[in-house]
């Protein structure tokens, strides 16, 4: 289950979250930083768990779509998500922040916390492991993500301090394209295996 929670939480990515929230200007003042961590975290909660339950019903008979299409599909968006982090050191594009109070919703809870490759995990690791299991192992993952996010200013300022922000944005920008690499590659496997 801890495994699984840290497949979610890279995933998730908080160094996103740190990263948006710690360079964003004009600083977030305290409370503002606390709300929308908690909202963000409470509607991606709810994207995902609603997902998680119902997400591969509508996927096979409402768009008959099969889990290994939704796999490879997640995976290609979540690969171009991880290589514009490689290449261009940020998870977010500057023109998608717009005001402080939208930004709780989209895109912190939606598509950072709740993008491509989670719903994808979400949908595919429920069909396999069973509902209650993911929803506990995404609530692991969402919590740590949380924290990380209420703590985004002082974790902020210590790597600002040993110029690190640059690097870990592009190495879990690494690790996200891996993990995308392996969504296809298990989409892929279970097509090939239906054939």
């Amino acid at each position: 289950m801890i495994r699984s929670a840290l497949y979610f939480l890279a995933l998730i990515n908080p160094a996103s979250k740190i990263f948006l929230l710690s360079t964003y200007q004009p600083p977030f003042r305290a409370e503002e930083l606390r709300q929308m961590a908690w909202r963000s975290t409470v509607v991606a909660f709810l994207i995902l768990g609603i997902l998680a339950f119902a997400g591969n019903h509508l996927m096979v008979h409402v768009f008959q779509v099969r889990l290994y299409s939704l796999r490879v599909a997640g995976s290609a968006v979540l690969f171009l998500v991880g290589l514009s982090a490689v290449r261009n050191g940020r998870f977010y594009e500057e023109s998608a922040m717009k005001s402080v109070s939208d930004m709780s919703v989209v895109p912190l809870a939606a598509p950072l916390i709740a993008g491509p490759g989670t719903i994808t995990a979400a949908i595919s690791f429920s069909s396999i492991h069973g509902f209650w299991i993911t929803l506990i192992c995404l609530s692991l993952a969402l919590f740590v993500n949380l924290l990380c996010m209420l703590a985004s200013r002082r974790i902020g300022l210590v790597l600002e301090k040993m110029n690190a922000t640059g690097p870990l944005v592009r190495i879990t920008g690494l690790i996200v394209m891996a993990v995308a690499v392996q969504m296809f590659f298990t989409g892929l496997g279970e097509w090939i295996h239906e054939m």
